[in-house]
């Protein structure tokens, strides 16, 4: 049987795709708006998506389809209780990015604790000339060694971030939730981790358990000299409570490189901010060119996999 095989948003993803071994035939669009969805998946029987959702609606309109291959890891664009129920396979990417994220999210947490836009924009402004002396400290400058990384998510990205700040000397500590967790981990409670960490970062799964974690109450907890960083998914965070955390000096700053809604084209208020404690950075953690390249491979080899009879890494 041949394939029909339609990449929803091959624009998402800036790696060569090497085509399937298998009898297919490919079709491939820049992007995708939903309402466009049943027209060109007609005849599909393998979807490839990143971040164009597929929905019940959608799918119920799509009888020949049989698995969706997702080009990441997260796969909350899914409705995965109707692909259950309807015997449509969903595959995700694992791995992939276990170098490029914690790499981000460093960068994030050394330029905030460090205070390095906040610098580069005192000289940009001649605030050096100014000065009586070789430098100066209008902003504080806080090490990594000796402080205290909190971690939400303990999967292949929140243990490569640990192992990274272990290498600076931090502390690491995994905050604790509901099952499944990982075996072998050390977990303490979450209240613990935002009283004592100097920084938190999130490298968990959006779900209905972990949508809005972070909100007002949480970041009322957390240190005036804390950051939060996330790397994750922008619905963890409950974005107007962290513009009211930053402007009233709650935390000591936030790197994100996710919105709840992307792209914000209606707006976001995290995108009102203007704020040297706070970075905000395009969904492009994961983008390095050596994660994108195993991804595009990964994701070929999911669909190969699943047309062979021996799938891998489904999420259903």
């Amino acid at each position: 049987m041949q394939q029909r095989v339609v990449f929803l948003d091959r624009a998402s993803l800036q790696a060569e795709v090497r085509r399937p071994t298998f009898a297919h035939q490919w079709q491939e669009y820049a992007a995708s708006d939903v309402g466009e969805l049943p027209e060109k998946l007609r005849d599909a029987t393998v979807a490839i998506t990143n971040k164009v959702p597929l929905r019940a609606a959608t799918l119920r309109q799509l009888p020949n389809l049989k698995m969706i291959a997702v080009a990441a890891t997260g796969y909350d664009v899914i409705d995965i209780d109707y692909c259950k129920a309807n015997g449509i396979a969903v595959s995700n990417i694992r791995n992939y990015a276990v170098h490029t994220v914690p790499e981000h999210a460093f960068a994030l947490i050394l330029a905030l604790r460090r205070n390095l836009f906040a610098y580069r924009a005192d000289v940009a402004n001649g605030r050096w000339g100014q000065v009586d002396q070789f430098c100066f400290f209008d902003h504080p400058i806080r090490d990594m060694y000796g402080a205290t990384l909190g971690i939400v998510g303990e999967g292949a990205l929140g243990q490569a971030t640990a192992k990274i700040a272990r290498g600076f000397g931090m502390k690491v500590l995994f905050a604790d939730h509901a099952p499944p967790k990982m075996p072998g981990v050390e977990f303490t409670p979450f209240d613990e981790v935002l009283a004592t960490s100097d920084v938190i970062s999130l490298h968990a799964p959006l779900t209905p358990e972990t949508r809005n974690l972070i909100g007002i109450k949480e970041l009322r907890k957390m240190k005036r000299t804390a950051i939060l960083i996330n790397t994750s998914r922008g619905g963890l965070v409950d974005e107007s409570a962290l513009v009211e955390a930053l402007t009233q000096g709650l935390i000591a700053g936030a790197g994100f490189d996710v919105l709840t809604k992307e792209p914000p084209k209606d707006g976001n208020p995290l995108l009102d901010l203007r704020l040297h404690n706070f970075i905000l950075t395009p969904h492009v953690a994961w983008a390095s060119e050596g994660a994108m390249q195993f991804l595009a491979d990964q994701l070929i080899d999911n669909i190969e996999a699943f047309v062979a009879g021996k799938p891998q890494h489904l999420v259903t």
